[in-house]
């Protein structure tokens, strides 16, 4: 196993930009590049720390394309950080692929502490947070059915993230499968200027965001089946 690291998984903000670490800002000083979702996102970012490092692009629809190119470069001895638009790399982000290769090439990888926006909506929501199961997206389409009755037995709490185009139509489908009085937390815009979290009965919230319009990204806690 090789013992210099040559990938640095890095957490990026979620919103607010003074949450990101001392670490990680002498992380992204000191690579040769800088593997960004999107590399205006992430440009802004360096920008504003004045960090000058390469950017290249890696996501979900390049991200087979390049891989073999990636590991061969770190092989060589090439420092990479790996950073998605927001949060922790491979959470609902790219960041798997590139992980389980250097792995499997005997690379050394370092992943970073920081931002990751489940946690806080799972906090504040006020739901039991000692055991919990993370969902990510719900299949838009096929399987979101049967992924819903099964969920519908889960006892533990449950995070999903969601669109605010798809709000309504998920919280529809939370009161038909866990009931309306289940109790839900939707977090949105974490650790930004309009941050706001709304916690009741799926019934309550559904009219709530049916009368006011949902922007930005959305964290929904959702208690589970009583046992």
């Amino acid at each position: 196993m090789q013992e210099k690291t040559v990938l640095y998984l890095v957490p990026t903000p979620i919103g607010n930009l003074a949450d990101i670490t001392l670490r990680a800002l002498d992380i992204l000083k000191s690579v040769d590049v800088v593997l960004a979702e999107d590399t205006r996102t992430s440009g802004f970012l360096l920008k504003h720390y004045d960090i000058r490092k390469p950017l290249q692009s890696f996501h979900n629809f390049n991200e087979h394309k390049v891989l073999g190119a990636l590991i061969k470069r770190m092989q060589d001895g090439e420092v990479m950080a790996l950073v998605s638009d927001a949060g922790t790399p491979g959470i609902s982000d790219p960041g798997f692929l590139l992980t389980r290769e250097a792995l499997k090439a005997g690379l050394t990888i370092e992943c970073l502490p920081g931002p990751t926006a489940f946690v806080p909506a799972l906090v504040k929501s006020g739901l039991p947070s000692d055991r919990f199961i993370f969902e990510g997206f719900l299949p838009h389409k096929k399987g979101r059915q049967t992924a819903l009755k099964t969920l519908a037995h889960e006892t533990r709490t449950m995070i999903f993230y969601e669109s605010p185009y798809r709000l309504q139509k998920t919280l529809e489908q939370f009161a038909e499968y866990f009931g309306a009085d289940r109790i839900v937390s939707v977090s949105r815009e974490l650790t930004k200027l309009y941050e706001e979290t709304k916690t009741g009965p799926v019934s309550e919230l559904l009219q709530y965001f049916t009368e006011k319009e949902a922007k930005g990204e959305i964290v929904i806690v959702v208690a589970g089946r009583p046992e």
